[in-house]
């Protein structure tokens, strides 16, 4: 069966730092777009930041410049290195990998605070 797992969220204060991590298994990972999203309380999901199969990237305009987000598909593991973080960043953060269907991983929490 196919899955995403995501892995790296925690607690941080604000201009810290995180490295997010999403392991595939299941599917061929290489050959299709992959993304995070996040979904801060009381909101809907947001998309943050995409990367094509062949590495072209996209980021929503409140993380540019901060967010890099990346894949290794040897490892079959994308990245979404955060720096700079700022309170308004905390959510939960998923992974989704776009094939004939989309698939999500179970999400990781970001909490960002003094």
């Amino acid at each position: 069966q196919v899955q995403l797992v995501e892995s790296g969220g925690g607690l941080v204060q604000p201009g810290g730092s995180l490295r997010l991590s999403c392991a595939a298994s299941g599917i061929i990972f290489s050959i299709y777009p992959v993304g995070w999203y996040r979904q801060a309380p009381g909101k809907e999901r947001e998309l943050v930041a995409t990367i094509t199969s062949g590495g072209t990237t996209n980021y929503a305009d409140s993380v540019k410049g901060r967010f890099t987000i990346s894949r290794d598909n040897a490892k079959r593991t994308m990245y979404l290195q955060i720096d700079s973080l700022r309170p308004e960043d905390t959510a939960v953060y998923y992974c989704n990998l776009r094939s004939r269907v989309n698939y999500w991983g179970q999400g990781t929490q970001v909490t960002v605070s003094s």
